[in-house]
């Protein structure tokens, strides 16, 4: 919990000064007592109340008074509020390695699958953009609610040398800045943005980044983590595949003519990015890369994994958090509270018949 006005918070100083006063007054009235011979005058005089029932009132009215204190200082909570406006981009690895079969058919093959399978599932809900990336990072489809559109771009992928995540993580940005004003480009300062935790909860966009090994060249992922980070865009990456040694086969289709022909079949090798194993995924990045915009990291290690982490990741994308300002609920708890107070104390001390 956080305050707009923290500095009136001193306001609650008036509790213990009324809780001195009370007790001085108290302990004058009991200098100033006077002495009786009849103990049952006393009794019929005095109103029929429990020790416990003389301080509910009084407990009542420090606390309301506490309350309202904390009203005066504005507090506002972080709490989840459902995004009616979302943008996706889902980043797609088509790097050498997808041509893997640890995933049956191939790595490529499972992800193109799932990712239509995600699309479907999000018809007629947010704009979705679809980004490949191998040695260079191009946007495939802007963001748009054309289903169709998109699985049908998901049936041209093919594979091609290098893994640029990072250059990646800044083209979904760009993508992401043409439909959305509030985020801006890459090629531009972000206004009003900051660190997660510093700016008015996250932007209603989101990156899923999906691989199946490590950046090898082109934008660290941490300086395109940072980048989002201070447009309050978060990433999502997802870790592809297995650690289990598989031939490289790839459909013709799938090769994009710079020469991975001679790695298709069951002999398949490595030393498609720079000599990186193919089966290696550099999790600590991806991690980080979700720990510094507000994201997740999930792993994946056969299809079904990797649909189900797809299917979970909408939820994290239309529930937000935002800060909200709770000082009328702490003012009307308050006023309760004191006017409970004053009505038992007037209740209790009201008249009474003494031949009752």
């Amino acid at each position: 919990m956080s305050f707009s006005w923290p500095w009136a918070l001193l306001s609650i100083l008036v509790v213990p000064l009324i809780l001195a006063v009370r007790e001085w007054s108290r302990r004058r009235r009991r200098r100033a007592a006077v002495r009786v011979t009849s103990i049952a005058l006393v009794r019929v005089a005095l109103p029929g109340r429990t020790r416990w029932t003389r301080r509910i009132p009084a407990a009542l009215f420090v606390a309301g008074l506490a309350l309202l204190a904390v009203g005066a200082a504005r507090p506002q909570a972080s709490v989840p509020v459902p995004q009616t406006a979302v943008t996706i981009l889902l980043a797609l690895d088509t790097s050498g390695s997808m041509c893997s079969t640890d995933v049956a058919p191939n790595r490529l093959t499972a992800a193109r699958k799932a990712a239509a399978e995600f699309i479907e599932s999000q018809r007629d809900g947010p704009r979705i953009g679809l980004v490949t990336f191998a040695g260079s990072a191009g946007l495939l489809v802007p963001p748009t609610d054309d289903t169709d559109a998109l699985i049908k771009a998901l049936d041209g992928l093919s594979v091609a040398r290098g893994t640029a995540i990072g250059q990646a993580v800044l083209t979904s940005i760009d993508a992401i800045a043409e439909v959305d004003p509030s985020v801006a480009s890459t090629g531009a300062n972000p206004v009003g943005g900051g660190p997660v935790g510093g700016g008015p909860g996250y932007a209603g966009a989101a990156i899923v980044v999906l691989t199946d090994g490590a950046n090898t060249q082109g934008v660290d992922p941490k300086i395109a983590a940072q980048e989002a980070a201070l447009r309050r865009v978060r990433v999502f990456p997802i870790g592809f595949g297995t650690t289990t040694p598989s031939p490289m086969v790839c459909e013709n289709s799938q090769f994009d003519g710079q020469g991975f022909g001679r790695w298709g079949g069951s002999g398949g090798r490595g030393g498609f990015d720079r000599g990186r194993s193919p089966r290696t995924i550099d999790e600590p990045a991806l991690k980080q890369m979700a720990q510094t915009t507000g994201g997740s990291y999930h792993r994946a290690e056969n299809a079904d994994q990797l649909q189900s982490a797809l299917d979970a990741l909408p939820a994290s994308f239309t529930v937000v958090q935002r800060r909200v300002d709770t000082a009328a609920a702490f003012a009307a708890g308050g006023a309760v509270l004191v006017a409970a107070a004053l009505s038992l104390s007037l209740w209790w001390n009201r008249p009474r018949n003494p031949a009752r």
